[in-house]
């Protein structure tokens, strides 16, 4: 406990530099709106085992070290630094962002259609920052998340796009986040923020990868408003050094009439969290949440996703896989949450699991909160190992049993991948699978 006092009190005397330099530069209503952050952060804490959704990832590894404010300054990226994270044949806008700052020279982002706005967050704070407030904090609350809380206290950059009402941005807009240390541990606070407007269409791909050894903190945080009858499908794609740590928040505010769909890919990191929270707050709304994470080594990988049905006659379907060998652990906790007034709700939620060493193990909790009597809802969970009759079968013909091995794991995480839209994702998170499973 100590311990955890003193790294949140060297929290404290870095936020008091931080917003010494910042706050004669921001809009007025920013500062106030970090240091409620910040305070709640402090009554918070940092996360331990006691806590009832934490309970199964010991942070203590992340809290005892020092990590800086990084900068994109502190290591020249160029082009071929990001060539084994693009993805081959995307025909996207692209946003680069390097230790958590805009790179405009490593961003593509001529022809976007009229009316729409990708830019860097800072630069919005900076130059209209009156389109960023109805947004910023507000779709997505940092009240019981520390976390959540860090960030916005100290969030610098990240990506605001806004999609006007009626428009449909045909190529994906992809933003990549990429770390690079230069002897010292560092932290991003990277904040997203997205509105797709009424009758809009758009598509986003989120990256976070840096150079495999090094050690930083990622602190993301993901707001997305989602219009009436708009449609958003967005793909996190999760690739960071081996050594790296992530914890990831999304919040989803959805509308009437509109499809969100969520594809959560987790390949990297030591320690990785994921939280998404997606409120469906009108009627006629689908939401998808799918999810695959692969660990070896000791790593260890917790997803944590809630889907709230506040109104009538909506529906969401959650699929997440896990693939987790030598002494890798990971953790499932799936709420789905339904209102007195949602009524006519169909909710799906699956979650299996892959075990294929002894050492592996997983925590699987799906979770139904109900609490209207006209609904279809259903949860399930399996966790094991390769089926041995399928390995035989396989070894019968001909394939050795690495091979075969290999084949069945690769079916099992492709259910997932299918799921996307995209095909060049599709075919760059084949190739990472393929590559992650030894297969050629």
């Amino acid at each position: 406990m100590t311990q955890v006092l003193e790294q949140i009190d060297k929290y404290n005397s870095a936020f008091e530099a931080f917003v010494s330099q910042t706050a004669d530069k921001e809009p007025d209503w920013l500062p106030r709106i970090r240091r409620e952050a910040f305070e709640r952060f402090r009554e918070l804490g940092f996360p331990t085992i006691k806590d009832e959704e934490w309970r199964h990832t010991n942070l203590s590894s992340l809290i005892e070290q020092d990590f800086l404010l990084g900068d994109s300054k502190d290591h020249k990226v160029v082009q071929s630094d990001l060539d084994d994270f693009l993805i081959d044949q995307l025909d996207a806008y692209q946003l680069v962002f390097v230790n958590g700052r805009f790179d405009a020279g490593l961003s593509q982002l001529d022809g976007l259609p009229d009316g729409v706005c990708v830019q860097s967050l800072a630069v919005t704070l900076e130059t209209e920052p009156d389109r960023l407030e109805p947004y910023l904090a507000r779709k997505g609350s940092f009240e019981d998340n520390p976390f959540a809380a860090l960030n916005t206290a100290f969030l610098q950059d990240g990506v605001y796009i806004h999609i006007p009402n009626g428009t449909v941005v045909e190529r994906p807009i992809h933003f990549i986040y990429y770390s690079s240390v230069s002897g010292k541990n560092t932290v991003s606070y990277p904040r997203n923020v997205i509105a797709a407007g009424k009758s809009s269409q758009v598509k986003l791909i989120e990256s976070y990868a840096g150079k495999n050894g090094e050690k930083y903190f990622t602190n993301a945080v993901t707001e997305i408003a989602v219009g009436a009858n708009a449609s958003v499908e967005h793909c996190k794609l999760q690739n960071e050094s081996d050594n790296a740590y992530h914890v990831g928040v999304s919040h989803i505010h959805q509308d009437r009439d509109s499809q969100y769909q969520n594809h959560s890919m987790a390949f990297g990191g030591a320690l990785v969290r994921n939280d998404i929270r997606a409120v469906l707050d009108s009627e006629g709304i689908h939401c998808g949440l799918n999810g695959l994470y692969l660990a070896d080594g000791e790593r260890h990988i917790d997803n944590h996703t809630w889907i709230d049905h506040t109104k009538p006659n909506c529906t969401s379907e959650e699929v997440y896989k896990g693939i987790l060998t030598d002494k890798s652990s990971g953790v499932f906790k799936g709420l789905v949450h339904v209102f007195p007034d949602a009524q006519k709700t169909d909710a799906k939620q699956n979650n299996d699991t892959l075990l294929l060493s002894e050492d592996a193990q997983v925590h699987s909790l799906p979770q139904l909160e109900i609490y209207a009597d006209d609904v279809k809802c259903s949860h399930g969970a399996t966790t094991g190992h390769l089926d041995k009759e399928s390995i035989f079968y396989l070894q019968a013909r001909g394939i050795n049993k690495e091979a075969a091995q290999s084949i069945l794991t690769y079916a099992f995480a492709c259910e997932v991948v299918s799921r996307i839209s995209i095909e060049a994702l599709r075919e760059k998170l084949d190739c990472l699978l393929r590559d992650k499973l030894s297969m050629k």
